[in-house]
């Protein structure tokens, strides 16, 4: 998208093989950690700003481009809010890649060293990019002291390098990954979860990280590759995870439907709003607060929002955090 921005005054498909083709559809439609507990999202209290990432979808369900300002309203509890920062830049992202390398997954994980290949050759090189592989255990794929990377050679490296077989610990991989993606200097992060769903081995809970992803500042989005052979693998989690962060989740079948897929995921990304407003309601009384974002074509025609639906607001002397109730609130 080419935008102003300006802030006021006041199947059996291998799971290495489609973060290549991610990254060809990312740059198609465009161009240090520690860890412990995710922090939630967070409304600096100083500055009063909260920011909502904002998807426009037209009646055919085509990402819109191009609109103003002036063709957005931003309601908090139903009340009118004046919007301080808007945004439609193409800018940098930070992105995560989350890669189930467990022994339910060893069966797509062939032709690693072409796909890294093409997934390094096809990256945005302003993107801060990073690789979490993860069975029983977990691995973040960077050397080490670096964080991100935007080296091709590091992240064929990065991609190189997987532990197949063993359990799984999805829960905790999301838990390391979401840690690790607060660190990222991009305005937007995202994760991208590639795995079947399914968790045998992790000390997180399945409740805690639904709530971790509902507090993030990152959406999700998930890729569930399925194996009938497999009876733990779990879709449906995959989905509340995508739908509690903001994100979408997806099942293809086919390298035709995976590309497709991540041609949609591409498009999400590059092709999002970023709104900002100073709440009129500064009460640090620790409740939620509704957000409802709407958006009027230039030429009429009806067009839906998809954004988070609201915060939590701080009570008397904590940080103002905000979780994500809805992924699709406004739908």
């Amino acid at each position: 998208m080419k935008g102003e921005g300006k802030l006021k005054p006041s199947g059996q498909i291998p799971a290495i093989l489609i973060l290549a083709l991610f990254f060809f559809n990312l740059t198609s439609v465009a161009a240090p950690a520690q860890q412990g507990p995710p922090q939630p999202y967070t409304i600096n209290v100083k500055v009063g700003l909260a920011v909502l990432p904002v998807t426009v979808i037209d009646h055919k369900k085509h990402r819109v481009s191009g609109l103003k300002e002036g063709n957005f309203q931003v309601y908090e509890d139903g009340r009118r809010q004046e919007i301080a920062l808007f945004e439609d830049e193409d800018a940098p992202v930070t992105v995560g890649f989350v890669v189930d390398n467990s022994l339910s997954m060893e069966p797509k994980r062939a032709s690693v060293v072409a796909a890294a290949m093409a997934f390094a050759e096809s990256s945005n090189p302003r993107d801060e990019i990073f690789v979490v592989d993860f069975n029983q255990s977990i691995y973040v794929e960077l050397p080490k002291g670096v964080s991100f990377t935007r080296s091709p050679q590091e992240l064929r490296t990065a991609l190189s390098l997987y532990n197949p077989g063993g359990r799984t610990a999805l829960y905790d991989a999301i838990a390391v990954a979401l840690e690790h993606l607060k660190v990222g200097t991009g305005d937007k992060k995202y994760l991208i979860l590639v795995s079947d769903g399914g968790d045998n081995a992790s000390h997180k809970t399945r409740p805690e990280i639904l709530a971790m992803a509902k507090k993030s500042n990152a959406a999700i989005y998930c890729v569930a590759i399925l194996n009938e052979d497999y009876s733990d693998q779990d879709p449906g989690f995959l989905r509340k995870l995508s739908h509690a962060s903001g994100g979408e989740a997806y099942t293809p079948e086919t390298v035709p439907q995976v590309v497709e897929t991540l041609k949609m995921i591409a498009r999400d990304i590059r092709q999002q709003y970023t709104l900002g407003y100073i709440p009129t309601n500064q009460a640090e009384d620790g409740k939620f607060h509704s957000v409802k974002v709407t958006a009027s074509a230039p030429h009429g025609g009806k067009l839906t929002v998809r954004t988070r639906s609201g915060y939590l607001a701080p009570a008397e002397n904590t940080s103002r955090a905000g979780p994500v109730e809805s992924p699709v609130g406004n739908l």
